[in-house]
């Protein structure tokens, strides 16, 4: 295919041509690939002012989406491409291969740095892209920590990503760090938090919150107003209509009295053993495991003698109210192709059981990819961490159903955007979620939909109910 650029797509290839240090907040679908490997070729054959290109991506963008982007489109065929994936051997091999770009992916970067430091050889790459740069966001990160090694002595660095803060401000720091050692943002996390954030929930010395102070948002950004690009789909393209629907379930009454003895107690005792939610996180993640149907709880093992020797994971059921109602959805889905989202493993595995007539799939390859895209995949399950980036599944079908809502904005952000982006055949994307009344699903979606709740609003608005509850009792 002829790559015809739309504007925005020209102004961001100028942009890494001209600049060797680009922060690029590209939205899911605006052709952030594309663009960059555009740049590269430019750069490469038109300027030769770079000789070899290093990609760290999410393991199946490495494998699979930046060959296919350069496949794709005439102009970049001449692009030599060599992956630096799976066993050690075969790593050591895509390096020594005669290529332009090689990639990684983003596991194996302390790895590649350190193959270079160990053996004292120059570092060979003068351009490095990361894709999905947020999975660099943690200072404290082994891959983040190899990489700062290497993007000071590397001439150009551009940052990809649709989603730069998903957890808040702090996630910004690292990321730039990458860019500019610490230029715009300060030297250390430290001095960035003294600067822009305040302290917020804390135990003495302890502090577990940073809290941005006023006016926080407009400082950093006009620190990187040089540096970065940020680009909206619906400012740039003609998108689908996307269509958001609320699904509300009621639990039985046997469930709820389940449920919320859980809720109040953070312990509920089952007939086969006892789960224990020893803090706020795995409250509430008991509390969603619980509203999609079934949670997970420790048996203990104990041998002849009575002495307990550890504990086994089981799974005990709750109820099938999601599985029903999904169940009247995909019957009423008059055998269109549905992507249906799932949280835990056990909801995957009761997700198959109940679903097998339908011979549903999931991507675990290049060829669910493309019997997903070809029309052939009535059912999908899928797991939002391992499908949100690089995946281009548009094509496929236009119908997305949260079977339970994950707390990760990234997640749920880039998970929707494998079938609401360009590209789509359909005019119409419906995105449905299933939700329980009265449970930590109505937290988890208003926060994903709204204001962004951290743990502890979560953990409030969970007790803000429990009260309700309690006082209606009386």
């Amino acid at each position: 295919m002829k790559f015809i650029p739309h504007d925005y797509q020209q102004f961001t290839i100028d942009r890494m041509v001209e600049n060797k240090k680009v922060f690029a907040v590209l939205q899911m679908g605006l052709g952030k690939t594309v663009c960059t490997l555009t740049a590269i070729e430019k750069l490469m054959y038109d300027n030769f002012e770079i000789s070899k290109a290093l990609v760290i991506a999410p393991l199946y963008v490495a494998d699979v989406t930046w060959e296919d982007e350069r496949d794709k489109w005439d102009h970049l065929r001449k692009l030599r491409l060599s992956k630096i994936l799976g066993t050690e051997k075969q790593r050591i091999a895509g390096l020594n291969a005669t290529a332009d770009v090689y990639i990684i992916n983003r596991e194996n970067v302390k790895w590649l740095i350190d193959f270079y430091i160990k053996r004292k050889i120059p570092w060979p790459f003068d351009m490095v892209v990361v894709d999905e740069s947020s999975s660099f966001k943690s200072n404290s990160s082994q891959r983040f920590k190899a990489l700062r090694k290497a993007t000071p002595i590397t001439d150009r660095v551009i940052l990809l990503t649709g989603t730069p803060s998903p957890q808040g401000f702090e996630d910004l720091w690292s990321q730039v760090y990458l860019l500019d050692s610490g230029e715009r943002l300060g030297k250390t996390m430290t001095a960035y938090r003294s600067r822009y954030f305040m302290p917020g929930r804390r135990n003495g010395n302890i502090i577990y919150e940073w809290i941005p102070r006023d006016g926080a948002s407009e400082q950093i950004y006009a620190k990187l107003s040089d540096i970065m690009i940020s680009l909206s789909a619906k400012d740039h393209l003609k998108m689908p209509e996307r269509i958001d629907s609320i699904v509300k379930l009621k639990l039985t009454p046997e469930a709820r009295e389940q449920y919320d003895k859980m809720e109040s107690d953070c312990i509920l005792e089952l007939e086969e053993g006892e789960v224990v939610a020893g803090n706020k996180a795995a409250v509430t993640n008991k509390l969603l495991q619980m509203a999609n149907g079934a949670v997970y709880y420790e048996e203990p093992m104990v041998d002849e003698d009575g002495v307990v020797t550890g504990y086994e994971r089981r799974v005990q059921w709750v109820h099938d109210i999601k599985l029903d109602a999904l169940e009247e959805m995909v019957e009423d889905n008059a055998g269109q192709p549905m992507m249906v989202f799932y949280n835990f493993r056990h909801d995957y595995d009761r997700l198959m059981k109940r679903f097998e007539k339908y011979e549903p799939r999931t991507i675990s390859g290049r060829k669910d990819v493309e019997d997903w895209n070809a029309g052939k995949v009535r059912l999908l399950f899928a797991h939002p961490a391992s499908m949100g980036h690089g995946l281009n599944l548009q094509a496929g079908g236009s119908n997305i159903v949260w079977f339970g809502v994950p707390s990760n904005l990234e997640w749920y952000l880039q998970a929707n955007a494998r079938l609401d982006r360009q590209g789509q055949k359909s005019k119409t994307v419906v995105v449905s979620h299933i939700l329980i009344e009265g449970t930590h699903d109505i937290d988890v979606m208003r926060s994903l939909r709204g204001k962004r709740m951290n743990q502890d609003e979560l953990i409030a608005a969970v007790k803000a109910r429990i009260e309700s509850r309690r006082a209606n009792k009386k």
